[in-house]
Protein backbone atom coordinates (compact mmCIF):
# COMPACT_ATOMS: atom_id res chain seq x y z
CA UNK A 1 0.00 0.00 0.00
CA UNK A 2 0.84 3.44 -0.81
CA UNK A 3 -0.41 7.03 0.32
CA UNK A 4 -2.56 6.79 -2.96
CA UNK A 5 -4.50 4.17 -1.86
CA UNK A 6 -8.06 5.01 0.18
CA UNK A 7 -8.03 3.34 2.79
CA UNK A 8 -11.49 1.80 2.16
CA UNK A 9 -11.48 1.83 -1.87
CA UNK A 10 -14.88 1.04 -3.57
CA UNK A 11 -15.27 -2.73 -5.06
CA UNK A 12 -13.91 -2.66 -8.40
CA UNK A 13 -17.72 -3.78 -9.76
CA UNK A 14 -19.33 -0.78 -9.00
CA UNK A 15 -17.22 0.92 -11.47
CA UNK A 16 -18.42 -1.73 -14.45
CA UNK A 17 -22.33 -1.11 -12.70
CA UNK A 18 -21.61 2.83 -12.94
CA UNK A 19 -24.09 4.87 -15.18
CA UNK A 20 -21.43 6.60 -17.58
CA UNK A 21 -18.54 4.43 -17.55
CA UNK A 22 -16.03 7.88 -17.34
CA UNK A 23 -13.01 8.25 -14.49
CA UNK A 24 -10.54 9.86 -13.90
CA UNK A 25 -6.91 8.86 -12.80
CA UNK A 26 -7.81 10.54 -9.46
CA UNK A 27 -11.16 9.07 -9.53
CA UNK A 28 -10.04 5.32 -10.16
CA UNK A 29 -7.06 5.75 -7.66
CA UNK A 30 -9.98 6.45 -5.02
CA UNK A 31 -11.75 3.18 -5.63
CA UNK A 32 -8.45 1.14 -4.94
CA UNK A 33 -7.40 0.88 -8.88
CA UNK A 34 -3.76 1.62 -9.19
CA UNK A 35 -1.46 3.60 -12.27
CA UNK A 36 -0.31 0.33 -13.38
CA UNK A 37 -3.56 -1.70 -13.35
CA UNK A 38 -5.21 1.21 -15.21
CA UNK A 39 -2.26 1.26 -18.18
CA UNK A 40 -2.85 -2.84 -18.41
CA UNK A 41 -6.66 -2.40 -19.15
CA UNK A 42 -6.45 0.46 -21.48
CA UNK A 43 -3.78 -1.82 -23.71
CA UNK A 44 -5.12 -2.39 -27.34
CA UNK A 45 -7.61 -5.11 -26.82
CA UNK A 46 -7.62 -4.73 -23.49
CA UNK A 47 -11.22 -3.76 -21.70
CA UNK A 48 -10.46 -0.31 -20.83
CA UNK A 49 -9.55 2.96 -23.48
CA UNK A 50 -7.43 6.33 -22.73
CA UNK A 51 -9.96 8.89 -24.00
CA UNK A 52 -8.31 12.08 -22.86
CA UNK A 53 -5.32 13.05 -20.53
CA UNK A 54 -6.66 11.91 -16.96
CA UNK A 55 -9.63 10.24 -18.50
CA UNK A 56 -11.02 6.82 -18.73
CA UNK A 57 -13.55 5.21 -20.61
CA UNK A 58 -14.00 1.60 -18.34
CA UNK A 59 -15.43 -0.24 -21.46
CA UNK A 60 -14.24 -1.40 -24.73
CA UNK A 61 -15.87 0.49 -28.28
CA UNK A 62 -16.68 3.15 -29.05
CA UNK A 63 -18.36 6.11 -26.94
CA UNK A 64 -21.48 7.38 -26.97
CA UNK A 65 -22.11 11.07 -27.09
CA UNK A 66 -23.25 11.29 -23.18
CA UNK A 67 -19.55 9.50 -22.57
CA UNK A 68 -17.95 11.92 -24.67
CA UNK A 69 -19.52 15.15 -23.11
CA UNK A 70 -18.91 13.55 -20.04
CA UNK A 71 -14.42 12.79 -20.72
CA UNK A 72 -14.16 16.44 -22.35
CA UNK A 73 -16.08 17.89 -18.66
CA UNK A 74 -14.10 15.84 -16.57
CA UNK A 75 -10.54 16.86 -18.57
CA UNK A 76 -11.30 20.54 -18.28
CA UNK A 77 -12.56 20.69 -14.38
CA UNK A 78 -9.76 18.32 -13.56
CA UNK A 79 -6.94 19.45 -14.82
CA UNK A 80 -4.54 22.37 -15.40
CA UNK A 81 -5.61 24.48 -11.94
CA UNK A 82 -6.99 27.55 -12.35
CA UNK A 83 -6.11 30.90 -10.15
CA UNK A 84 -8.50 32.22 -8.37
CA UNK A 85 -10.22 34.95 -9.64
CA UNK A 86 -10.08 38.51 -7.46
CA UNK A 87 -13.29 39.15 -5.57
CA UNK A 88 -14.93 35.37 -6.35
CA UNK A 89 -14.91 33.24 -3.69
CA UNK A 90 -13.19 29.47 -4.81
CA UNK A 91 -16.14 27.25 -5.91
CA UNK A 92 -18.31 30.39 -6.75
CA UNK A 93 -18.26 30.18 -10.73
CA UNK A 94 -18.86 26.26 -12.70
CA UNK A 95 -15.54 24.92 -13.42
CA UNK A 96 -16.43 23.94 -17.40
CA UNK A 97 -19.40 23.75 -19.35
CA UNK A 98 -20.00 22.77 -23.21
CA UNK A 99 -20.48 25.23 -26.11
CA UNK A 100 -20.44 25.50 -29.48
CA UNK A 101 -22.05 23.02 -31.66
CA UNK A 102 -22.38 20.77 -28.73
CA UNK A 103 -24.37 22.63 -27.09
CA UNK A 104 -26.86 23.65 -29.50
CA UNK A 105 -27.24 20.02 -30.13
CA UNK A 106 -28.14 20.01 -26.49
CA UNK A 107 -30.49 22.95 -27.08
CA UNK A 108 -32.56 21.41 -29.43
CA UNK A 109 -30.98 22.67 -32.51
CA UNK A 110 -31.92 21.08 -35.63
CA UNK A 111 -29.34 22.63 -37.75
CA UNK A 112 -26.80 21.75 -35.33
CA UNK A 113 -25.05 18.03 -36.49
CA UNK A 114 -25.40 15.30 -34.28
CA UNK A 115 -23.19 15.09 -31.39
CA UNK A 116 -21.86 11.91 -32.39
CA UNK A 117 -21.00 13.34 -36.10
CA UNK A 118 -18.90 16.24 -34.30
CA UNK A 119 -15.22 16.20 -34.26
CA UNK A 120 -14.82 18.51 -31.72
CA UNK A 121 -16.25 18.88 -28.08
CA UNK A 122 -15.81 22.48 -27.06
CA UNK A 123 -15.44 24.01 -23.29
CA UNK A 124 -16.03 26.75 -22.09
CA UNK A 125 -13.43 27.32 -19.22
CA UNK A 126 -12.40 30.92 -17.53
CA UNK A 127 -9.11 32.04 -18.94
CA UNK A 128 -7.06 31.52 -15.62
CA UNK A 129 -7.74 27.71 -16.35
CA UNK A 130 -4.12 26.52 -17.23
CA UNK A 131 -5.56 23.61 -20.38
CA UNK A 132 -4.97 23.36 -23.43
CA UNK A 133 -6.89 21.49 -26.60
CA UNK A 134 -6.67 17.42 -27.09
CA UNK A 135 -7.97 15.06 -28.79
CA UNK A 136 -11.77 15.85 -29.56
CA UNK A 137 -11.40 18.52 -26.75
CA UNK A 138 -11.07 21.87 -28.00
CA UNK A 139 -10.82 24.57 -24.56
CA UNK A 140 -12.21 27.68 -25.06
CA UNK A 141 -11.64 30.37 -22.62
CA UNK A 142 -13.79 33.52 -21.49
CA UNK A 143 -12.78 36.30 -19.03
CA UNK A 144 -16.28 36.07 -16.72
CA UNK A 145 -18.15 32.72 -17.83
CA UNK A 146 -22.16 32.68 -17.92
CA UNK A 147 -24.35 30.67 -16.03
CA UNK A 148 -24.57 27.38 -17.57
CA UNK A 149 -28.26 25.66 -18.05
CA UNK A 150 -28.40 21.94 -16.76
CA UNK A 151 -29.91 19.71 -19.80
CA UNK A 152 -30.05 16.61 -18.68
CA UNK A 153 -27.51 16.47 -16.29
CA UNK A 154 -25.10 18.32 -18.97
CA UNK A 155 -23.86 22.08 -17.85
CA UNK A 156 -24.03 24.08 -21.06
CA UNK A 157 -23.38 27.57 -22.20
CA UNK A 158 -26.72 29.32 -22.54
CA UNK A 159 -27.76 29.91 -26.44
CA UNK A 160 -26.39 33.19 -26.88
CA UNK A 161 -22.86 32.41 -25.82
CA UNK A 162 -22.80 28.79 -27.62
CA UNK A 163 -24.02 30.38 -30.90
CA UNK A 164 -20.89 33.07 -30.61
CA UNK A 165 -18.51 30.02 -29.84
CA UNK A 166 -20.14 27.77 -32.78
CA UNK A 167 -19.80 30.93 -35.30
CA UNK A 168 -16.45 31.91 -34.18
CA UNK A 169 -15.19 28.64 -35.80
CA UNK A 170 -17.42 28.26 -38.67
CA UNK A 171 -16.85 30.01 -42.31
CA UNK A 172 -19.93 28.57 -43.94
CA UNK A 173 -22.03 31.21 -44.65
CA UNK A 174 -25.47 29.27 -45.34
CA UNK A 175 -24.78 27.55 -42.31
CA UNK A 176 -24.36 30.42 -40.00
CA UNK A 177 -27.76 31.82 -41.04
CA UNK A 178 -29.62 28.41 -40.74
CA UNK A 179 -28.28 28.77 -36.88
CA UNK A 180 -29.03 32.33 -36.16
CA UNK A 181 -32.23 31.94 -37.92
CA UNK A 182 -33.21 28.93 -35.52
CA UNK A 183 -32.10 30.62 -32.39
CA UNK A 184 -34.79 33.18 -33.24
CA UNK A 185 -37.56 31.49 -34.61
CA UNK A 186 -37.39 28.64 -32.91
CA UNK A 187 -37.67 30.88 -29.59
CA UNK A 188 -34.41 30.28 -27.97
CA UNK A 189 -33.36 33.78 -27.67
CA UNK A 190 -33.95 37.22 -28.69
CA UNK A 191 -31.95 38.39 -31.74
CA UNK A 192 -30.53 40.96 -29.37
CA UNK A 193 -28.60 39.24 -27.25
CA UNK A 194 -26.99 36.91 -29.97
CA UNK A 195 -25.89 40.16 -30.97
CA UNK A 196 -24.22 41.27 -28.30
CA UNK A 197 -22.57 38.15 -27.88
CA UNK A 198 -21.11 38.37 -31.85
CA UNK A 199 -19.79 41.63 -30.93
CA UNK A 200 -18.40 40.53 -27.99
CA UNK A 201 -16.69 37.85 -29.48
CA UNK A 202 -15.43 40.30 -32.27
CA UNK A 203 -17.30 38.55 -34.88
CA UNK A 204 -19.20 41.27 -36.80
CA UNK A 205 -16.04 42.28 -38.58
CA UNK A 206 -16.49 39.06 -40.48
CA UNK A 207 -18.35 39.71 -44.05
CA UNK A 208 -20.88 36.75 -43.46
CA UNK A 209 -21.47 37.50 -40.57
CA UNK A 210 -22.53 40.71 -40.70
CA UNK A 211 -24.96 39.19 -43.65
CA UNK A 212 -26.17 36.71 -41.72
CA UNK A 213 -27.30 39.33 -38.53
CA UNK A 214 -28.92 41.27 -41.20
CA UNK A 215 -31.09 38.45 -41.91
CA UNK A 216 -31.67 37.85 -37.87
CA UNK A 217 -32.58 41.00 -36.95
CA UNK A 218 -35.05 40.83 -39.72
CA UNK A 219 -36.24 37.35 -38.83
CA UNK A 220 -36.37 39.05 -34.77
CA UNK A 221 -38.40 41.97 -35.72
CA UNK A 222 -40.90 40.54 -38.04
CA UNK A 223 -41.49 37.77 -35.11
CA UNK A 224 -42.37 40.60 -32.54
CA UNK A 225 -44.82 42.61 -34.90
CA UNK A 226 -46.72 38.74 -34.98
CA UNK A 227 -46.70 38.58 -31.19
CA UNK A 228 -47.54 42.18 -30.50
CA UNK A 229 -50.70 42.37 -33.33
CA UNK A 230 -51.36 39.03 -31.20
CA UNK A 231 -51.57 40.60 -27.80
CA UNK A 232 -53.91 43.29 -28.99
CA UNK A 233 -56.11 40.83 -31.04
CA UNK A 234 -56.11 38.45 -27.87
CA UNK A 235 -56.69 40.82 -25.54
CA UNK A 236 -59.07 42.89 -26.34
CA UNK A 237 -57.26 46.13 -27.40
CA UNK A 238 -58.27 48.61 -29.19
CA UNK A 239 -56.47 48.50 -32.64
CA UNK A 240 -53.74 50.78 -33.56
CA UNK A 241 -52.78 52.26 -36.83
CA UNK A 242 -50.02 49.64 -37.82
CA UNK A 243 -45.76 51.04 -38.37
CA UNK A 244 -46.43 54.38 -39.14
CA UNK A 245 -44.43 57.53 -39.40
CA UNK A 246 -45.81 61.00 -37.30
CA UNK A 247 -44.53 64.30 -38.11
CA UNK A 248 -45.82 67.55 -37.21
CA UNK A 249 -47.85 69.94 -39.72
CA UNK A 250 -45.54 71.28 -42.08
CA UNK A 251 -42.33 70.37 -39.56
CA UNK A 252 -39.93 68.00 -38.94
CA UNK A 253 -40.17 63.82 -38.65
CA UNK A 254 -40.92 62.84 -34.89
CA UNK A 255 -39.58 58.87 -36.02
CA UNK A 256 -41.61 55.77 -36.87
CA UNK A 257 -43.77 53.73 -34.44
CA UNK A 258 -45.22 50.12 -34.25
CA UNK A 259 -48.12 51.25 -33.33
CA UNK A 260 -50.52 54.62 -32.62
CA UNK A 261 -53.65 54.91 -30.82
CA UNK A 262 -54.75 58.87 -32.65
CA UNK A 263 -57.71 58.96 -30.30
CA UNK A 264 -55.90 58.61 -26.86
CA UNK A 265 -52.06 60.00 -28.11
CA UNK A 266 -50.24 56.38 -27.54
CA UNK A 267 -47.56 54.99 -29.18
CA UNK A 268 -45.76 51.95 -28.33
CA UNK A 269 -42.43 51.29 -30.03
CA UNK A 270 -40.37 47.28 -30.12
CA UNK A 271 -36.63 47.86 -29.29
CA UNK A 272 -35.01 45.31 -30.96
CA UNK A 273 -31.81 46.73 -30.65
CA UNK A 274 -28.72 45.14 -28.85
CA UNK A 275 -27.70 47.81 -26.60
CA UNK A 276 -24.37 48.21 -25.76
CA UNK A 277 -22.53 47.88 -22.54
CA UNK A 278 -20.55 51.28 -22.95
CA UNK A 279 -23.92 53.45 -24.32
CA UNK A 280 -26.10 55.73 -21.87
CA UNK A 281 -29.40 54.91 -22.07
CA UNK A 282 -30.42 58.82 -21.66
CA UNK A 283 -28.02 59.40 -24.61
CA UNK A 284 -29.83 56.63 -26.81
CA UNK A 285 -32.04 57.46 -29.90
CA UNK A 286 -35.02 56.14 -28.30
CA UNK A 287 -34.87 57.89 -25.78
CA UNK A 288 -34.77 61.08 -27.29
CA UNK A 289 -37.68 60.27 -29.64
CA UNK A 290 -39.93 59.20 -26.44
CA UNK A 291 -38.76 62.67 -24.39
CA UNK A 292 -39.61 64.54 -27.75
CA UNK A 293 -43.02 62.82 -28.08
CA UNK A 294 -43.71 62.94 -24.69
CA UNK A 295 -43.33 66.99 -24.75
CA UNK A 296 -45.87 66.93 -27.20
CA UNK A 297 -48.34 64.70 -25.04
CA UNK A 298 -47.74 61.37 -26.71
CA UNK A 299 -47.48 58.60 -24.26
CA UNK A 300 -44.76 56.16 -25.61
CA UNK A 301 -44.81 52.57 -24.55
CA UNK A 302 -41.38 50.34 -24.96
CA UNK A 303 -41.50 46.89 -25.45
CA UNK A 304 -38.71 44.44 -25.56
CA UNK A 305 -39.56 40.92 -27.75
CA UNK A 306 -38.93 39.26 -24.95
CA UNK A 307 -41.74 40.32 -23.02
CA UNK A 308 -44.13 39.94 -26.06
CA UNK A 309 -43.29 36.20 -26.49
CA UNK A 310 -43.42 35.68 -22.03
CA UNK A 311 -45.84 38.38 -20.93
CA UNK A 312 -48.32 39.26 -23.26
CA UNK A 313 -50.83 39.61 -20.20
CA UNK A 314 -48.73 41.58 -18.48
CA UNK A 315 -47.66 43.93 -21.75
CA UNK A 316 -51.61 44.20 -22.74
CA UNK A 317 -52.24 45.55 -19.46
CA UNK A 318 -49.03 48.02 -19.32
CA UNK A 319 -50.75 49.55 -23.06
CA UNK A 320 -54.51 48.80 -21.55
CA UNK A 321 -53.14 51.43 -18.59
CA UNK A 322 -51.86 54.29 -20.85
CA UNK A 323 -55.47 53.89 -22.76
CA UNK A 324 -57.36 54.75 -19.97
CA UNK A 325 -54.87 57.49 -18.90
CA UNK A 326 -55.50 59.63 -21.76
CA UNK A 327 -58.61 61.12 -20.21
CA UNK A 328 -56.84 62.52 -17.37
CA UNK A 329 -54.54 63.89 -19.56
CA UNK A 330 -54.50 67.15 -21.63
CA UNK A 331 -54.86 66.18 -25.29
CA UNK A 332 -51.60 65.90 -27.25
CA UNK A 333 -50.42 67.80 -29.94
CA UNK A 334 -52.07 67.38 -33.18
CA UNK A 335 -49.82 64.98 -35.72
CA UNK A 336 -49.63 64.17 -38.93
CA UNK A 337 -49.90 60.18 -39.52
CA UNK A 338 -48.14 58.75 -42.42
CA UNK A 339 -47.58 54.91 -43.84
CA UNK A 340 -44.37 53.96 -43.09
Amino acid sequence: MNHDTPLSPLPLQHLTASHCRVMTTRQLREHGIAAAETTERCRPGGSWQHLLPGVYLLHPGAPTSEERLHAALLYASHRGPGVPRQGSPSGDAPEAMITGLAALALHGFTEAPALLALDRIEVLVSRTRRLRSTGFARILRAVELPVPQDITGVPAAPVPRALADAIGALTDAPTVRRLLTEAVRGGHCEASAVVRELSRARLLTRPHVVDAVDTLLAEGRALAEQQLYAMVREHGLPDPLWNVDLRLPGGPQLGGVDAFWPEHSVALEIDTRAPRAEEDPLQSPFFHKREHLERLGITVVRVLPRTLRQSPEQQAAVVRTALMAAGDREPGAYVVVLPR
